[in-house]
C-alpha cells in the first residue's frame, strides 16, 4: 500500500483559501487514483474530490464544486486540494486516500473504494 501524509491544514477566516498537500511514498504514485474526503465532528466521512491516475480527469462533490480544485504532480508524488471561498461548513478533518488501479478515468467515489489513507489534517473555518 502507498503511505500518505497530509499537510497544509489550519485556521482560516470565511472566504479565505488553503491548499492541502498529500505526499505519497512506498509505491508507484501514478498507479493510484487519489481522492480527498472530510469528516466533521459527529458526521460521517464524506467524499470531496477525486482525480484519475494521470490527472486528466477530476470529479467533485456538489458542495465544493467551483470552490475546490484537486490536482496532482506525479513527478513529486503529491496530490493537492486547493480550497477557495471557504465556508464555516467546510470545517472538518481532511483525509487523502489512494486506490491502486489499472483504469484510466474516474471510477472511485466512496470511502469503501479507497484502500490507503492518510492520518488527516484539520481545517477550521471561522465565521
Amino acid at each position: 500500500q502507498v503511505q500518505l501524509v497530509e499537510s497544509g491544514g489550519g485556521l482560516v477566516q470565511a472566504w479565505g483559501s488553503l491548499r492541502l498537500s498529500c505526499a505519497a511514498s512506498g509505491q508507484i504514485f501514478s498507479n493510484y487514483a487519489m481522492g480527498w474526503f472530510r469528516q466533521a465532528p459527529g458526521k460521517e466521512r464524506e467524499f470531496v474530490a477525486t482525480i484519475s491516475r494521470s490527472g486528466a480527469n477530476t470529479y467533485y462533490a456538489n458542495s465544493v464544486k467551483g470552490r475546490f480544485t484537486i490536482s496532482r504532480d506525479n513527478a513529486k508524488n503529491t496530490v493537492y486540494l486547493q480550497m477557495n471561498n471557504l465556508k464555516p461548513e467546510d470545517t472538518a478533518v481532511y483525509y487523502c486516500a489512494g486506490r491502486l488501479t489499472t483504469l484510466a478515468g474516474i471510477h472511485y467515489y466512496t470511502s469503501a473504494d479507497f484502500t490507503s489513507w492518510g492520518q488527516g489534517t484539520q481545517v477550521t473555518v471561522s465565521s
